[in-house]
Parts: structure tokens; sequence; C-alpha cells
């Protein structure tokens, strides 16, 4: 997250879209956020939150993780950190390591000043690898 980033104002639409993506425990997309708000408050409307999303994001509130599978995912884990996309089940994981070190290493090998970051593996989840192990040996 940038230093220079102002947080959006608090609004209610601001806590609900913090509380969907803090309930559903997940890299979700603003489509899986507007139904879990619509959930406890369906008179939100689908432009609302997908407009707040938005701001959110530009702000530094909410991190947009990026298009993984064609919608845009967002995380409200703002530490530095990696995913890990699995290309069988769509399923984004976090994964633990220093994010700064790579900026820095970025910075005395080539002079550039990495100010985010948007850093993801894809492959297959050890779910996935496990169930595709399990049907080879049947």
């Amino acid at each position: 997250m940038r230093s220079d980033r102002r947080p959006s104002r608090d609004t209610i639409q601001r806590r609900l879209i913090l509380a969907a993506l803090g309930d559903l425990d997940t890299h979700a997309t603003a489509e899986q956020i507007y139904a879990e708000v619509a959930t406890k408050h369906p008179s939100i409307s689908r432009a609302t939150v997908y407009r707040n999303l938005a701001r959110m994001a530009e702000a530094g509130d909410i991190a947009n993780i990026g298009s993984v599978d064609g919608s845009a995912h967002y995380d409200n884990r703002l530490h530095g950190h990696c995913h890990f996309v699995c290309d069988s089940c769509g399923r984004i994981f976090d994964l633990s390591g220093d994010i700064s070190a790579i900026c820095a290493e970025v910075a005395e090998a080539h002079g550039h000043e990495a100010r985010a970051h948007g850093i993801y593996l894809a492959g297959v989840c050890r779910d996935c690898k496990g169930r595709a192990q399990q049907e080879n040996c049947q």
C-alpha cells in the first residue's frame, strides 16, 4: 500500500464492504462482495458496491489483486504478500514472504523504485493435486 494515499471516507457502504470481505474470508470478486452485502442490506445497489470498491482500492484501503479469471478480486489483507492461483479450482491463496526484499533487489540491481506490487504464482493447489493423484490410482 502506498503511504501517500489517503484513506477513503468512513461511510456505511465502506463498513459494509469491509465486513463482507472479512465474512467471506477469501479473495472475493465484486459480485461476491455485492451478494454478501445485499444479504444484510437488500436496498444497496450493485453500482454502489462496485463504485465503493474502486474508490477503496484507489485509496489503498483494500487491494485489487487483479483479474485472475476475468473478474477483479479484492483483498483486505494489506501486508506485503504474494498470491497463489490454482489453475484447476480457481481458488486464490495468500503466500507468506517478504515482498520488500524483492523490491529492494529491484532497486539495487536496476535502479527502479517499486511503490506497488502484484505478484502471483499459478499452478495446481495441493487439494487438486491430491484429487488428481487419487484419480490416477483408481
